[in-house]
């Protein structure tokens, strides 16, 4: 996921790098818009150059007819987004699954009510599920749209399940919240529905939770709140730790991250609440994520289907059927996303609730995989992945607690192609469904997932998993030791107290003047919701686009999509393009310093000439209490702990994992079940993590104690002959042991014959015989 190189240069103070990059990205973003204006001028003259006068005034007739023609066109996708949007009002907004489905349980008919539901996916024809493999529970996000990206189409997330076999859930959720409900109802609520799949599969392995974005941290509440019923869990492009970013590495690449500073903080979440007579409007979060990128939302989508026409039109009005669907809040859950998570970065603190109790991501006992992609300006890498470092602070505590994290890290796909590309699911997708499968049987640890292209016609993927350390992976992301995260402290001060203001002086006399009448209305003329409905048949000044454009398409006289005079086109489009990036860039560059400059003033005032605190020097991993505790037990325990340290003294290799090897290693704990001990799979892990603890710190003495822990010589005779079925296994036998492992096996047998005193020696040689050949 991460390279695990720390970075050796020193890294300057934040304050002195404010006005520098500040001006340096203010210089890129205007070079960058000079250098694209510059090609697109010269191809446009190099394309006009090779028409001769004769041929350009015929071109130029054949491309004129053409470009009012899909332009005709164009404005009739248009009304038909339009129509489109009020006919998906009028059905309740339902999801935009792409498979058929039925729904088995409802929330609105729970104790506490509240808008969400359990779906059961239907296989479509020719796909076969097995009852026993993992189910999967697909939890999509509820940040101003309605659910169903996450199986949008058939290559995504629920498809790539499908195909694997396995049993597929997906959560979903109604436009309208009920009457009071809150996320910890939510919580509960999802809680409900993870029990129940897990009693409608006894046979199969937990079920596996996927979150996606805004459902990532649901997730992670929900495996929080209910450790037993909860498998792995795959959060992907999911904001844990809100303060996290990259500052100066790119022009203002995260602008939401700033976003509750510059705007005084959470009140205008509550304004708005208020002003909707107390529902929040998701259009208000949709808006917010199409000011982030101006020429997308203004050019690019918008002349991606007018220069392709017929190709464009289909693809353009399925998406916008999910994009334009707007959902609702009840103001006491945006209140508590804004002020707990967004602005607040409580999450992995655990001072989140539900039930009535504290949530605390501690308490997940299943494996984490964590998806994020460096291309992602929603949810950087490093809001996706600094909560491990918050949580756990060290790799040994990970292993100690008996934790695995596995990340994966995209190189550029932007935040929502990592939910709807097709590519993602047909790649990265379903390498994490493959590694899902085996990942209950990797030893604790943090884990990078490396996924390598094989040579060949037909696209094959290898997975391996590198050993990360966690020390390591947060120095590399975070440039500045978090030291940048400082403001946010500040921001988050201010905003409590703009909080705190604007509910006792402003808050009762909006609330006095807003009516559901004045909400709906309020809704209606949201400027998402106007561009639609007002280009659609609802408008009667546009009763004539439909027949023009039918007769449009029986007369249709395209012109090939790479003419001179199209170049041209494509390449003033670009210009238009490239000017709406530069004022981004801009804006972006100047947001940041901006919010630096001021709560890096605030701060300094507070410290009240304080030198700046430094980055704690991190003790050797030998002095971590989590380390000194497992040394100090390194004779407790039995068969359990010792059958663990063996396994560690003679498997353990810093190297890449590969998936086979991860996959053979979960046959064999499934083949070998009889002769392991009868625990949670989460309770082996946190003792496999101790023992590797102990085996790493204390080799010597952890094979010395060996017989302390198997004083019972039924034990003793149990773990030779488990090391001697699991040896003489021709899976096994495949891969030769290195010669480490051999001499690490007499030392094993060596120890146990010396206390054994005769008994079970008689096999102990089988055991060096089999592994020595």
């Amino acid at each position: 996921m991460f390279e695990s190189t720390r970075s050796t240069v020193p890294a300057p103070s934040l304050p002195e790098e404010i006005s520098h990059v500040l001006l340096h990205r203010s210089g890129l973003a205007v070079e960058r818009l000079a250098t694209r204006w510059r090609q697109a001028t010269e191809q446009s003259l190099l394309e006009l150059s090779k028409l001769v006068p004769t041929s350009l005034a015929v071109e130029s007739c054949h491309y004129g007819v053409d470009l009012a023609q899909r332009t005709v066109l164009f404005w009739d996708i248009l009304r038909q987004r339009g129509n489109n949007f009020i006919e998906h009002e009028r059905q309740g907004l339902p999801p935009v699954l792409h498979f058929d489905y039925e729904m088995i349980m409802d929330g609105r008919q729970f104790e506490r009510p509240v808008n969400y539901a359990l779906l059961r996916i239907l296989p479509p024809p020719g796909v076969s599920i097995d009852p026993r493999r993992r189910p999967y529970v697909i939890i999509d996000p509820r940040g101003g749209h309605g659910p169903g990206i996450g199986g949008f189409k058939a290559d995504s997330q629920v498809g790539v399940a499908l195909q694997g076999g396995h049993p597929v859930y997906f959560v979903i959720f109604f436009p309208h919240p009920e009457a009071g409900q809150t996320i910890a109802d939510i919580s509960q609520a999802e809680c409900e529905f993870v029990r129940h799949v897990r009693a409608l599969h006894p046979e199969a392995p937990k079920p596996g939770v996927v979150g996606n974005c805004q459902a990532g941290w649901a997730s992670m509440m929900l495996a929080a709140g209910n450790p037993e019923a909860v498998g792995p869990v795959l959060i992907i492009g999911a904001p844990m730790s809100y303060w996290g970013g990259a500052w100066s590495e790119g022009a203002g690449d995260n602008p939401m991250r700033y976003a509750g500073g510059l705007l005084g903080g959470t009140w205008l979440a509550s304004l708005c609440a208020d002003l909707g007579a107390g529902v929040f409007d998701g259009a208000w979060l949709v808006q917010n994520f199409e000011n982030l990128n101006p020429a997308n939302t203004f050019c690019d989508k918008y002349y991606k289907v007018l220069a392709n026409i017929e190709g464009e039109a289909q693809r353009f009005l399925e998406f916008e059927r999910w994009w334009g669907g707007y959902y609702l809040l009840n103001g006491g859950e945006i209140e508590w996303i804004t002020q707990k998570l967004f602005v607040g970065n409580n999450l992995w603190s655990g001072a989140v609730e539900g039930d009535s109790q504290a949530l605390d991501v501690r308490n997940i006992t299943s494996p984490i995989v964590v998806f994020a992609s460096a291309g992602d300006n929603i949810t950087p890498p490093q809001q996706a992945f600094n909560w491990v470092s918050d949580v756990f602070g060290s790799t040994e505590e990970i292993k100690a607690r008996g934790q695995v994290i596995v990340g994966l890290m995209h190189e550029d796909v932007g935040h929502l192609g990592i939910f709807v590309s097709g590519k993602v699911a047909n790649k990265e997708g379903q390498q994490l469904a493959s590694v899902l499968e085996a990942i209950e049987a990797l030893p604790p640890g943090l884990y990078g997932m490396q996924i390598h292209t094989l040579a060949g016609e037909a696209a094959r993927y290898e997975v391996s998993l590198e050993p990360l350390r966690l020390e390591e992976v947060s120095a590399r992301l975070n440039r500045y030791q978090r030291q940048d995260e400082k403001p946010f402290q500040v921001a988050a001060e201010i905003a409590s107290v703009n909080q705190q203001l604007y509910e006792r002086f402003a808050r009762p006399w909006v609330k006095a003047l807003a009516t559901p009448q004045s909400a709906e209305l309020g809704r209606m003329w949201h400027p998402l919701r106007s561009q639609r409905w007002l280009l659609s048949d609802l408008n009667p000044w546009l009763g004539w686009l439909p027949s023009a454009a039918t007769a449009v398409r029986a007369q249709r006289q395209p012109l090939p999509p790479k003419t001179a005079l199209h170049a041209v086109e494509a390449q003033g489009a670009e210009m238009l393009s490239a000017l709406l990036d530069g004022y981004k860039s801009l804006r972006d560059a100047w947001s940041e310093a901006y919010f630096f400059t001021l709560y890096g003033c605030l701060l300094a005032a507070g410290e009240d000439g304080q030198p700046a605190v430094m980055p704690e020097v991190q003790p050797a991993p030998r002095e971590l209490p989590v380390v000194k505790q497992a040394l100090a037990r390194i004779e407790m325990g039995g068969y359990a702990q010792a059958l663990a340290r063996v396994a560690y003294l003679l498997g353990h290799r810093d190297e890449p994992l590969p998936l086979s090897r991860l996959q053979l290693a979960q046959e064999l704990i499934t083949d070998y079940q009889d002769w392991l001990p009868g625990l949670p799979a989460d309770e082996l892990r946190r003792i496999g993590g101790e023992q590797e603890l102990i085996a790493r710190f204390a080799p010597t003495r952890a094979i010395a104690t060996l017989p302390v822990l198997l004083r019972d010589p039924q034990d003793r005779q149990r773990l030779l002959a488990l090391l001697q079925q699991v040896l003489a296994d021709p899976r096994v036998q495949s891969t030769p042991p290195s010669r480490q492992q051999r001499a690490m096996l007499k030392r094993i047998n060596a120890v146990l014959d010396s206390d054994v005193l005769g008994q079970g020696t008689r096999q102990q040689p089988a055991v060096v015989e089999e592994v020595e050949g």
